[in-house]
């Protein structure tokens, strides 16, 4: 109804006064007349539904100035095109201005109107302010451009005018002239300036998704090594990037910064290094000039601006929210994220941020979310008006700030506003529509209540392409002249005073779109993250630079969270395993040397344990730990099951820890080592390996002695025996003839010395 009230009492159609008088002059043959009723009114109508209105395609490319003022000359240029399958003859451009649109649903229903409806439809302008063409045959496309002073389009109040660019012409099943195609836009009409202008905040957002992965080059600069080299593209020249932060230098906006962009950017300032397609090994990066100059045009962008950092990485505060809370520690890495920020933006960028403001995605809130916004700190929630919806019946848009409870405030973005510049800006005649648009909304705003001022924020999509930045600084340039708008920063509106009848309840958690919860990240991402977290802290008491493992993997941990992984599950999910796998990589260069199995043949004796360090820096904090199954059979150092001995190793070296071993008993015994952290936390995996005891006992010494003796004196008595049997022999013969009788004197068993007991002990 309101779109049919925009253009009654217009003056019907060409078209539409033919078919009258041919009506009017069948008006006495009934069936004729019937035939004519059944099918359609008009030929505008019927030619509409058979594709008269839509079968020429009219693209506005460009309409400036955008937001005219008196004495000015509007400039109206675009294309048409041929889509149907006759040529068109006698055809030309025209312009048609409609009245004034009664508030924001106006527009917003004016916007939805495609083809053309005589009776409702303006007429053209006329006169000389057509674009005129012979002939149009099928497939063809010409450019058209039309001139009109401010004075010709009958503007009356100020307000926001329907301006329609249509094509008139015949073709040969239709040779009566029609309108064949229309295409829509908005003209903003404030020639001068309002008493209050509404206070317009505009966020630019530098985001990026994730580049940078946690594995450090084999060196001790521990250079960084990329993903891929993608983030190159977007920070040359006309790069997505590149255009936000060389548009957003000349207008007046708030800077929405991701720290890890930076932080990204600017290792690649340097040395760094870049996966191969195989991941398995790395190239050089080439990007270090393009890094160089895009942060200092960025440094030089913010001095002097508002610069808001959000926590590091852009955790997702609607995924902590509804799927980690319940994981244990994963909210712990928001304020450490936080204040990793403040020191990346202020070391980078010379600048103090703010990190006073999250950020939840798109501005959803339920409750839950608004408690993880604000755990780590922040006093500010920029949410949306589609999510924080107004209730209260007010005639007009309030004020963006409003106080939601515990001394949090809930920034409101306007819905309409701030998802004016999505989908392909890349085409001319979308871009142009949606920045008329965008225009057409804030005057409405303004004229809403041109008593009361009142800020409005607009808080467009995270990461816009380079054409939607384009367009975006398209429209706040045609503010630039500030008749009913002028700008403000965040911070500043953050604290503006709230309209005290708008809506400040924070809807429940049913209300939030099942389509944002679908893309959330799911419980087993924080149990992924929870775990990875463990293995670095028990791995980083070991280290004597322990800085240097967790800045890169405290980071990466905090981009696992990140809201770029939206819908981007399996990429989320690879991502999350490389970080582990290296953490897991890392810790596995110090590590116990598998021993072989022992021998021991004496009473004590010394067994070496190799401890590795293939780490860059020193360990230190370890412990090693020696246990014996059999303590009845082998004691270490003296202790019944387990011997400690501390481990501190230089970076890149082994050491040998020595215990010694008291045998008791034979057998093998089984010996378990394992490092452990000051804390008593196992160390990476133990290793098991037998000792063979090989040793008597001395009970079993002294009778292999006593037997040993009573071998040595068996010897020496039979040795004696024999040697008295030889004298008697020798006497008896002496006792012959011829033969001297020399006797041996019997000295008694021939002593021996039994100190070599033939056993040696291998020490």
């Amino acid at each position: 109804m309101a779109e049919a009230a925009d253009f009654q009492g217009m003056t019907p159609s060409p078209a539409h006064r033919w078919l009258r008088r041919t009506a009017a002059l069948l008006a006495g043959a009934p069936l004729v007349a019937g035939l004519l009723y059944l099918p359609a009114t008009t030929p505008a109508h019927a030619a509409e539904t058979a594709g008269g209105s839509r079968t020429v395609d009219v693209s506005l490319d460009t309409l400036t100035p955008s937001a005219p003022a008196k004495g000015d000359t509007v400039t109206v240029s675009g294309t048409i095109t041929n889509r149907g399958r006759e040529t068109v003859t006698g055809a030309h451009v025209g312009l048609r201005m409609g009245s004034q649109l009664a508030g924001r649903t106006a527009i917003d229903s004016a916007a939805t109107r495609t083809g053309y409806t005589d009776g409702i439809d303006p007429d053209e302008i006329g006169g000389k302010f057509t674009k005129k063409f012979a002939r149009l045959p099928a497939g063809i496309s010409e450019d058209f451009s039309i001139s009109v002073p401010v004075g010709k389009l009958g503007l009356d109040d100020a307000g926001v005018y329907q301006l329609g660019v249509s094509l008139s012409g015949r073709t040969a099943s239709a040779p009566f002239e029609q309108v064949l195609g229309i295409e829509r836009t908005f003209l903003p009409w404030q020639p001068t300036a309002t008493a209050k202008k509404t206070q317009l905040t505009y966020l630019w957002p530098l985001i990026s998704s994730t580049h940078l992965t946690a594995e450090t080059g084999s060196d001790e600069q521990q250079t960084p090594v990329f993903e891929n080299d993608d983030l190159g593209a977007e920070l040359a020249p006309g790069g997505r990037l590149q255009q936000l932060v060389s548009l957003g230098n000349e207008l007046p906006v708030t800077w929405v910064i991701d720290p890890d962009l930076l932080a990204t950017v600017n290792a690649m300032t340097e040395s760094y290094e870049v996966k191969s397609e195989d991941g398995e090994t790395t190239v050089a990066g080439k990007n270090q000039a393009v890094a160089n100059r895009w942060l200092s045009d960025l440094q030089k962008a913010v001095q002097g601006r508002k610069v808001v950092a959000l926590p590091f990485a852009d955790p997702d505060l609607a995924s902590l929210a509804h799927r980690g809370k319940d994981v244990p520690g994963s909210l712990s890495h928001l304020q450490p994220a936080t204040e990793v920020a403040a020191k990346t933006v202020k070391s980078i960028l010379h600048t103090e941020p703010s990190t006073d403001f999250s950020w939840p995605v798109d501005g959803a809130l339920d409750p839950s979310i608004v408690d993880v916004a604000t755990s780590a700190g922040a006093h500010n929630v920029i949410a949306r008006s589609d999510s924080l919806r107004e209730t209260g019946g007010l005639p007009y848009t309030p004020t963006a700030a409003r106080p939601i409870g515990g001394g949090t405030t809930a920034v409101v973005a306007d819905a309409r506003l701030s998802t004016a510049f999505q989908g392909d800006m890349s085409k001319a005649g979308n871009s142009t529509l949606a920045i008329q648009k965008f225009l057409a909304q804030s005057l409405a705003v303004t004229l809403q209540d041109e008593d009361k001022q009142r800020s409005i924020v607009v808080a467009p999509q995270r990461t816009p392409s380079a054409s939607q930045a384009q367009s975006m600084a398209g429209a706040l340039r045609a503010l630039d002249e500030q008749r009913w708008a002028q700008p403000l920063d965040l911070v500043a509106a953050a604290k503006a005073r709230p309209d005290t009848n708008a809506t400040t309840g924070v809807p429940g958690s049913s209300s939030y779109p099942q389509s944002l919860r679908k893309q959330e990240l799911p419980v087993k991402a924080f149990q992924d993250i929870k775990d990875t977290q463990g293995k670095l802290d028990n791995f980083q008491v070991i280290l004597t630079a322990p800085d240097r493992v967790i800045t890169p993997f405290g980071n990466a941990i905090n981009r696992a969270m990140s809201v770029s992984w939206r819908g981007k599950e399996q990429q989320a999910q690879e991502y999350r395993d490389g970080v582990q796998s290296y953490l897991v990589s890392l810790t596995d260069e110090v590590r116990l040397i598998q021993k072989s199995d022992a021998t021991l043949s004496g009473r004590s004796a010394t067994i070496p344990v190799t401890v590795q360090n293939k780490l860059l820096q020193g360990t230190e904090n370890l412990t090693l730990r020696l246990t014996t199954t059999k303590p009845t059979r082998l004691k270490l150092d003296g202790e019944m099951t387990v011997a400690k001995r501390p481990v501190k190793i230089a970076g890149g070296h082994s050491q040998s820890v020595k215990f010694t071993a008291t045998v008791y008993a034979n057998g093998p015994v089984p010996v378990v080592a394992q490092l452990y952290t000051e804390d008593g936390t196992p160390y990476g995996p133990g290793m098991e390996f037998t000792v063979d005891v090989n040793e008597f006992t001395p009970p079993v010494m002294l009778v292999l002695a006593g037997g040993v003796l009573l071998l040595v004196l068996a010897g020496a008595r039979m040795y004696t025996q024999r040697k008295r049997a030889a004298a008697r022999q020798a006497a008896a013969g002496a006792e012959e003839p011829g033969q001297a009788s020399d006797p041996t004197p019997d000295t008694g068993p021939e002593s021996s010395d039994p100190s070599d007991t033939g056993e040696k002990v291998d020490r």
